[in-house]
């Protein structure tokens, strides 16, 4: 799967080969904060781990960009909750 930030719609991306988007992660910044408020799979691709690639990429991202992050969406708190090299990047 591609991955991709798009600013224009604040949203990470994982596309398909045929470069449908198959889930994405909505954001919005604030100074040194990203929030992560929603996420989606396509329903006919869930359960195949798409989620947690999607919020690990996004969460790779914005530590590459010394940020930290408020995770308003269940399935991104609960990622951090239980992949404890992430939550370094909880914003306090």
């Amino acid at each position: 799967m591609d991955f991709r930030r798009n600013p224009d719609r604040s949203r990470y991306e994982l596309l398909a080969d045929d470069g449908e988007v198959v889930a994405f992660a909505d954001y919005s910044e604030a100074a040194d904060v990203v929030v992560f408020p929603h996420t989606v799979v396509t329903p006919r691709l869930r359960g195949r781990g798409l989620g947690a690639e999607l919020v690990r990429r996004s969460l790779d991202d914005v530590r590459a960009s010394g940020r930290h992050v408020v995770a308003t969406c269940w399935y991104v708190a609960d990622f951090i909750e239980t992949n404890a090299a992430y939550r370094d990047l909880l914003a306090s």
